[in-house]
């Protein structure tokens, strides 16, 4: 485990958008959650996403985001202020929209860091995980390893689930 690559992908199935969810899909994090949930998080294209200022106030953004191997993963630009504020402190929050039936989460962000020359028209030298990728190309049809500013180059946020609150409860 390094910066580059805190763990190794395991699974390179296609991306949730364009199979049915199996039992492989359902990890400790996700197999208590309601098949309901679970199709938001494989088909919602937008999250918020809640990180903390180095003074403990909180920055709320929208985010576009997949869920993948029961981890939520989010692509930024590596010099945004949702960047820099998950380097200085990992804690996050996480929330479909909708209040209705609302689904948060909270877990702690890993920063995964491509430099600026590593995106590529097909992702092929990408150090993110081929199934992420392929999952954010399925579903908003966007090359998560581009950089944004070439200067700054692209991260993905890694966000396993710490906890829930669902319809009111924490779980």
């Amino acid at each position: 485990m390094d910066d580059l690559h805190p763990q190794e992908p395991h699974d390179h199935r296609p991306p949730r958008a364009d199979r049915s969810p199996t039992a492989a899909d359902l990890t400790p994090a996700t197999a208590h959650l309601a098949p309901a949930v679970r199709e938001r998080l494989a088909t919602e294209r937008i999250a918020w996403l809640c990180t903390l200022r180095p003074d403990g106030s909180p920055h709320v953004t929208p985010v576009w985001f997949v869920f993948v191997r029961g981890t939520w993963w989010i692509g930024a630009d590596g010099g945004s202020v949702k960047a820099r504020n998950a380097a200085h402190d990992p804690r996050v929050s996480l929330a479909l929209e909708g209040g209705e039936a609302p689904v948060v989460a909270e877990g702690r962000a890993r920063i995964w860091r491509a430099p600026a020359e590593t995106g590529s028209p097909t992702g092929s030298t990408s150090v993110f995980p081929p199934d992420v990728v392929a999952a954010f190309l399925a579903k908003y049809d966007w090359d998560v390893t581009l950089p944004h500013r070439p200067a700054s180059g692209r991260v993905l946020f890694e966000v396993p689930v710490g906890r829930w609150l669902l319809a009111g409860t924490a779980q």
